[in-house]
């Protein structure tokens, strides 16, 4: 279907288009030398951290070495590393302008930050991964902090991605279940992409969806072979990852890949910049934020919409107040939130009567999308429970006292219409929240 749907116009009205090249399987990064000539490249330049070195960096600069292929190479020097601007401008600075072209080696911040290296240069970029731990392999942009906000920052799409399963069944097991839970995402993802449609008109591509869900039943059916290091249970977490990456292209914006769960993440690591409090891997972030909103929706199912209440509610929102606690939340981090208010208007009681009209009109059909796309809260905590995954904030170190104020906030990260800003309009917010 991946192929199937690639340059074909579509029924949504667009035409989607993916040209990287993504090879998987064992021993694939091998064939780098071979792609390179494919490329016309002569001289790469390797990107790593002190992990991805080890993992998997050696192997592809003696690969090179052996091809005949000279290169240059910086390892971010942590073990470790943060997206942000001091990591990013580290790399721009170790560039060799003599090469033409990035081969990122590793995950998360290395591909994020190599995507940005290669953009910057003008050259093409090879990511080989080390990790099926997120779903950036394939996506055009990086996921950044900056000025203490987290964002999604136009970068470039890899040209080759490669999955070599002798490497990545060799990740950390809490890099593997960080994949999966990465995946998991994807339920709520998809369903609030439908909502967001129904309620605000959004744009939406139903094979977009399915070949996110196709994805998603592939590693949740590998899920017991994924601690067993079972090469075809690990290519399945990869490939979903990548095509999950894929459909955020296809569609020209991240919502098939992310909702409120991942902003639940975004506000985590927010606060870790902030303040130096605990986070964990995005995707274990994900996991736990999904299993919140899970919950969340069920609560959500059981009421009956009052429109007294919901305008009565939106009347007596304090937006000052609601600073005021946004910036004890996040610091400095909060300043950007707060900014976009003056864009998105999402608190304007004339656009917020009007949401809630669609939302009373179309409420059955919103009950119809739940049931269709999200599975009982029951049956992802005994997933998480199968490969052993945090299912709470407690258990990554994150104060669970904060997992109210932190679901209230999602609805401020971005423009993106999700489960926080659907209970705002219901008037129901902190009522949901102090339900967690």
């Amino acid at each position: 279907m991946l192929h199937a749907m690639n340059g074909a116009a579509c029924s949504c009205g667009k035409t989607h288009s993916f040209s990287a090249k993504v090879v998987t399987g064992a021993g694939v990064v091998h064939q780098l030398p071979e792609i390179l000539a494919e490329m016309g490249i002569k001289k790469p330049f390797l990107l790593t951290d002190r992990n991805t070195w080890k993992a998997a960096g050696e192997q592809v600069a003696a690969i090179l070495t052996a091809a005949g292929i000279p290169c240059s190479s910086y390892s971010l020097p942590e073990d470790a590393p943060k997206p942000d601007e001091q990591r990013v401008g580290s790399a721009v600075m170790h560039f060799d302008h003599s090469c033409d072209a990035v081969i990122g080696i590793g995950s998360g911040v290395v591909n994020d930050i190599g995507k940005i290296l290669a953009a910057t240069a003008k050259v093409p970029y090879i990511i080989v991964g080390t990790a099926p731990s997120m779903d950036g392999y394939a996506s055009a942009t990086s996921s950044m902090t900056r000025d203490g906000l987290k964002i999604s920052l136009p970068s470039k799409g890899a040209d080759v991605i490669i999955g070599d399963t002798e490497i990545l069944c060799q990740a950390p097991e809490r890099l593997l279940k960080a994949g999966l839970g990465d995946m998991l995402a994807k339920f709520v993802s998809i369903c609030e992409w439908r909502i967001a449609k129904e309620l605000v008109g959004e744009y939406y591509c139903p094979q977009i969806a399915q070949l996110i869900r196709s994805a998603v039943r592939l590693c949740v059916d590998g899920a017991e072979g994924l601690l067993r290091r079972e090469p075809q249970a690990v290519q399945a977490v990869f490939e979903g990852l990548v095509i999950g990456g894929v459909a955020m292209n296809y569609a020209g914006l991240s919502r098939p890949a992310s909702g409120c769960e991942h902003y639940l993440s975004h506000l985590i690591d927010m606060r870790s910049v902030e303040f130096g409090t605990a986070e964990d891997l995005h995707g274990t972030q994900c996991a736990i934020g999904t299993l919140v909103m899970l919950r969340l929706y069920e609560k959500l199912r059981e009421i009956t919409p009052n429109r007294e209440k919901a305008l009565t509610y939106a009347k007596s929102f304090d937006f000052a107040d609601w600073s005021a606690q946004l910036r004890q939340l996040l610091g400095k981090g909060a300043e950007s939130m707060i900014a976009q208010e003056a864009k998105e208007g999402k608190y304007d009681l004339a656009a917020h009567e009007k949401r809630l009209e669609v939302i009373l009109e179309k409420w059955e059909c919103l009950l119809q999308i739940m049931a269709e796309e999200l599975p009982a809260s029951k049956d992802l905590e005994a997933l998480l429970d199968t490969i052993q995954a945090p299912k709470t904030l407690g258990e990554i170190g994150v104060e669970e006292s904060l997992l109210p104020i932190f679901f209230m906030a999602t609805k401020d990260i971005r423009d993106k219409y999700v489960l926080s800003r659907l209970a705002w309009d219901l008037g129901i917010l902190e009522e949901l929240a102090q339900t967690l």
